[in-house]
């Protein structure tokens, strides 16, 4: 008995001690966190800084000089006597070798004139053929179903100068033909009045064996 109450009596004192080692620390706050520092931002206010006037460039001496080259060159090249002088002197005197009755322009307006159609120029020259009644060629000039209308051809054919006779076929057509004439070339200068005459495009056929 009397160990074990001496044991006890250690054990209660060594409770005791950590209780009143182990309470404060219970009881007391925990240690804050440490905290990550916020990033901070400072508006300073503005700096005035003095302003310096900065004077106005310069304009270089040698440009100064091309300017005045520039601007007195019109002046020398007016100024100067031209050498154009002497190229309108040549062609007032080229103007004045000319004949009076004639210009420049009427020139290639006279050799233009001289150039000629050979076809207009032939049949200037010899005149319109001249239809024989034994004549194997003729212009038809054109083919209708009514005889009003041949008779209306008929009569411009021959306000024009032309020999015009017609023809009745089986078909009920009435052929206006003009001539005829002794040989294909004459029927040939004919069809070409024809056409220049009375703007009728001609067709040149044999109306005899």
């Amino acid at each position: 008995m009397k160990y074990g109450k001496t044991e006890r009596i250690s054990g209660i004192v060594i409770l005791l001690a950590l209780a009143a080692i182990l309470v404060p620390w219970l009881m007391s706050d925990p240690a804050p966190r440490e905290e990550q520092p916020q990033p901070s931002f400072t508006i300073e206010q503005p700096v005035d800084v003095p302003r310096h006037e900065v004077p106005a460039p310069e304009q270089p001496d040698s440009i100064g000089r091309d300017t005045s080259i520039i601007d007195t060159a019109p002046l020398e090249s007016a100024t100067s006597p031209a050498d154009g002088d002497e190229p309108a002197s040549e062609s007032e005197s080229q103007t004045a070798a000319l004949p009076e009755d004639a210009s420049p322009d009427s020139q290639p307006q006279t050799a233009l004139e001289k150039k000629t159609d050979p076809i207009a120029e032939l049949m200037q020259g010899d005149g319109a053929p001249k239809a024989t009644p034994s004549g194997e060629w003729a212009v038809q000039v054109g083919s209708f179903g009514q005889a009003d209308n041949a008779k209306r051809l008929t009569k411009e054919l021959e306000e024009k100068g032309f020999r015009v006779y017609t023809r009745a076929r089986n078909n009920d057509l009435t052929t206006v033909l003009v001539g005829p004439f002794a040989s294909s070339e004459d029927g040939e200068r004919a069809r070409a009045l024809v056409k220049e005459r009375a703007n009728q495009q001609g067709l040149l056929i044999r109306v005899k064996d």
